[in-house]
């Protein structure tokens, strides 16, 4: 599967995992409440114009309310509203946290790039950055390629910890459902699941600078002996970058500019 937009789609991106299936899910009752309230508006005034126009009516009625309109008008859009809030909520709640999750991966944002750790794997850290227009191969996505992508197994419940090193981003991949800010100074969990082997591609969704377009992820789902192969050779690749069971994140650069500045001032 691939996960990625395509020219002139429409509706979401095909489900690669249970939350976007569910979001799917969810989609699919909005769109079919707003159809029915949108046909039934569409006929009442239909019906209005037909029943009180001027050549049916010559003397316009003095009828200033009607108590049972009201409570029906009242009424009805309450219902609506409940219909759709309580399986927003759920979805919600399910998006949030992971149960039982198999792994964990912390992701932390830069201006502009993505640094992926795996706590649970020797706590090996690596950064994935956006291939140069110039370097995309055929059959490859502009501007949605990168060096390094983030490695999960099919089928494994994925703990994702986000974090920031400089301003507000956000982790966001369509087809599996996964979307959450990577705030400096804050630690967010949400998670998501491949239930298929595929590529799926994203991008961090909130303007975070003169690059924020550049700043795509991609997730490569694979069975999980290539995950555990995988894992053997990052381990040796990224050794430079882990220390220890600590987060291997480097200093944001735009942090110690105003400290440099404020020191010079004194």
């Amino acid at each position: 599967m691939v996960g990625a937009p395509r020219a002139w789609a429409m509706g979401l991106q095909p489900a690669g995992g249970p939350i976007k299936e569910a979001i799917h899910d969810f989609n699919t009752l909005v769109f079919w409440l707003m159809v029915v309230i949108t046909v039934l508006v569409a006929a009442l005034l239909v019906w209005c114009v037909w029943r009180f126009s001027a050549k049916r009516n010559p003397v316009a009625s003095q009828n200033s309310h009607n108590t049972p309109l009201e409570i029906a008008w009242t009424v009805l859009p309450v219902l609506v509203l409940l219909v759709i809030a309580i399986p927003s909520f759920r979805l919600i709640y399910y998006q949030d946290r992971a149960r039982d999750a198999d792994m964990t991966i912390n992701v932390t944002a830069h201006q502009w790039y993505w640094s992926y750790q795996f706590p649970d794997h020797g706590s090996f850290t690596f950064d994935s950055r956006a291939v140069a227009a110039e370097d995309i191969r055929p059959g490859q996505f502009r501007n949605l390629e990168v060096d390094e992508p983030l490695v999960i197994p099919v089928g494994s419940s994925v703990r994702v910890l986000t974090h920031g090193t400089d301003v507000i981003h956000s982790f966001f991949v369509p087809s599996l459902g996964v979307q959450r800010y990577a705030i400096p100074g804050r630690t967010i969990e949400t998670w998501f699941k491949a239930d298929r082997v595929g590529t799926f591609y994203g991008q961090c969704n909130q303007i975070c600078g003169t690059n924020h377009w550049l700043m795509p992820i991609v997730v490569k789902a694979v069975p999980q002996a290539e995950f555990e192969a995988w894992v053997a050779s990052a381990r040796t690749r990224f050794a430079s970058t882990t220390d220890g069971n600590a987060p291997a994140v480097a200093a944001a650069p735009a942090a110690a500019e105003p400290i440099q500045i404020a020191a010079a001032r004194q």
